[in-house]
């Protein structure tokens, strides 16, 4: 049965340029001082404003830079693009391009709770999107020896921990902000204990 396939080098190339353009609109979303405010304020405490413009700025940062290390990951043990992961691929994405956008929009607005979620929302769904690809992947891949199943479910886990961290952030958020933004954090810690866990089993097969 026919079955339409597509490119890897030209979907690769595209969803890296998504991700480095959405990267890079990240830190425009940071308004230079004007210079009525520097003679007013003097260079540090204008830029004690935008403290949270830069917390936001780094967060999304190394947010999209962990999803795009888990799809260049994930993406090398596919063959070619069927349309159904093309356009799981293009649902990543969409959300993704997003991301700047729900970033200034929570930092403008801190600490209330509807930007803050709408954030979060964001991150979940750039995560569960990110979880369906590899999902898909490793249902579908050629590659089915222990490392690259190994691989594959470690970009699972990754790529799923995000949106259950950020889901208990949004429920904690109407309790308190404080609290919901230490949640919020633990994406990162949740994220290096995975990588302790699978780097510790692909050593052990190797061996």
């Amino acid at each position: 049965m026919y079955k339409e396939t597509f490119e890897k080098g030209r979907v690769i190339n595209f969803s890296d340029a998504v991700f480095s353009i959405a990267m890079t609109i990240l830190v425009l979303e940071i308004s230079v001082p004007g210079y009525e405010v520097i003679q007013k304020l003097g260079t540090l405490k204008a830029l004690q404003y935008l403290i949270p413009n830069f917390i936001g700025f780094f967060v999304s940062f190394m947010v999209i830079a962990l999803y795009w290390i888990a799809h260049l990951k994930t993406m090398r043990f596919v063959d070619n693009f069927s349309k159904r992961l093309l356009w799981l691929n293009i649902y990543l994405l969409l959300f993704v391009v997003l991301l700047p956008f729900s970033t200034s929009f929570f930092v403008v607005y801190v600490p209330e709770i509807g930007p803050f979620n709408f954030y979060c929302l964001n991150l979940i769904a750039i995560g569960f999107t990110m979880w369906l690809n590899v999902r898909y992947v490793l249902k579908t891949t050629t590659h089915q020896n222990e490392e690259a199943v190994l691989q594959l479910k470690w970009q699972k886990w990754r790529s799923i921990s995000g949106p259950i961290i950020w889901s208990c952030a949004i429920a904690t958020s109407f309790i308190s902000f404080t609290t919901a933004v230490i949640v919020f954090s633990l994406i990162f810690i949740s994220g290096a204990v995975i990588n302790r866990i699978y780097k510790k089993k692909l050593n052990n097969i190797s061996q």
